[in-house]
């Protein structure tokens, strides 16, 4: 007994000892998490009543997510630890007019004291009767033995309207620029156009008397990288020969292989040695677009030019020049990235308000064979889906999904 009570006596006087140190953490340099408020007001042209709003904040360091939800109201304040963050909204307005429409924001903002002071304007979300993206398969796969294969990418675009459209002279661009990094390139200005790593353009009948390539409500079309059986490399592989059109093939050592009855898209522009290349980690994000009646390829080489800087790493201010596709000709975007790695959307909040991704940390080998798909949401018709179209990436689709053409093109009857 008298052992027991000298090591109950013991823990206890340790007990002690412990709450006085947690007393003194401050002399140890161990400080509490400081907090801030973060006021947004919200403000755009010809809005009338602010009806609601999803806000999410991200601190880009943590990753950590806030969420809030504002009703009835352009002005909100919210607590958040002291950091950096990257500020998404998406909501609902009522215009002038008592129309509702859909709007977004971006924002960033620095907390780092007791009050901070923000402006976010709000754009109206711009949809269109025409296609939109479906889907994007950018990873590759792995091989039975564990290699990599980095064929058989392909874009999926349907036609979620109750008519007919055509897909000839169609656009399909990706971004110059990365969603995981922020060089602050000057100028550019993401509400007004979207500046282009790649562009393909579809083709069509080269006189313009006929539309060549009709697609019928709830259809797709597939644009491959190599429009090929695959799986005659590769057991794991995607059976692709019946694409609607191919990537051009201009660099056979690297891979390409041409399907003479898959009609060739057009590489209008590229920075990136004479092909058109995705991003096996989806750091990038995609338009789709279509020229305006004055338009075409080469009055886009001629017109969409532009220079721009930024500051290297070493402190060198460099220049550069890129095209980009003015956002009224934009049918429909998608930006992608990893929770880990995510510093911003390229597009702007009236293109793609959100983001979505394939894999959760930087090279995530748990990505390949997936891809990014858009959610389903009904019927169109007997057997055709309807997608999910908010102008909002995270919301509209399902990251890590199955790729749909696992098993080969198969189109709806």
């Amino acid at each position: 007994m008298k052992k027991r009570f000298l090591l109950l006596s013991f823990v206890a006087m340790m007990g002690t000892a412990f709450t006085v140190t947690s007393c003194t953490n401050d002399e140890f340099g161990v400080q509490t998490a400081q907090n801030g408020v973060l006021t947004l007001s919200f403000s755009g042209e010809n809005i009338s009543i602010y009806e609601t709003l999803d806000i999410e904040a991200i601190e880009v360091n943590t990753g950590a997510i806030t969420r809030r939800k504002s009703q009835k109201a352009n002005v909100v304040s919210i607590e958040l630890p002291h950091g950096s963050y990257k500020i998404t909204v998406n909501g609902k307005v009522v215009n002038n007019t008592l129309e509702t429409i859909d709007v977004a924001g971006t924002a960033n903002a620095d907390i780092v004291t007791l009050a901070n002071n923000i402006t976010i304007p709000l754009f109206f979300k711009t949809f269109h009767e025409d296609f939109i993206i479906e889907e994007i398969f950018f990873t590759g796969i792995k091989t039975p033995d564990g290699k990599n294969y980095n064929s058989s990418r392909y874009f999926k675009i349907v036609n979620n309207t109750n008519k007919v459209l055509y897909a000839d002279n169609l656009i399909i661009a990706n971004s110059r620029f990365m969603t995981t990094e922020d060089d602050n390139p000057t100028p550019y200005d993401a509400t007004k156009y979207f500046p282009v790593k790649g562009v393909l353009i579809l083709p069509t009948d080269p006189e313009g008397k006929i539309k060549k390539y009709p697609v019928k409500p709830g259809d797709f079309i597939v644009v491959a990288d190599n429009a090929i059986n695959h799986k005659a490399q590769t057991s794991t592989a995607f059976d692709l020969h019946n694409a609607d059109f191919e990537f051009p093939s201009s660099v056979p050592a690297l891979g390409q292989v041409d399907n003479p009855d898959v009609p060739n898209a057009d590489l209008a522009y590229t920075a990136a040695n004479n092909m058109f290349t995705i991003h096996n980690r989806g750091f990038e994000s995609f338009v789709i677009a279509r020229f305006p009646a004055s338009e075409t390829k080469d009055t886009f080489l001629q017109k969409q030019k532009y220079n721009y800087s930024y500051i290297s790493s070493a402190g060198t201010v460099m220049t550069r020049s890129a095209y980009s596709i003015p956002n009224t000709w934009i049918i429909d975007g998608v930006n992608n990235s990893v929770p880990t790695k995510f510093v911003h959307i390229l597009t702007s909040p009236s293109v793609d308000a959100g983001w979505t991704s394939a894999g959760t940390i930087d090279s995530d080998p748990n990505r390949f064979g997936k891809s990014v798909r858009r959610k389903i949401i009904g019927t169109m018709g007997a057997n055709n889906n309807l997608y999910m179209d908010t102008n909002n990436s995270s919301n509209d689709f399902v990251k890590d999904s199955e790729a749909s053409l696992k098993n080969g093109i198969v189109h709806p009857k």
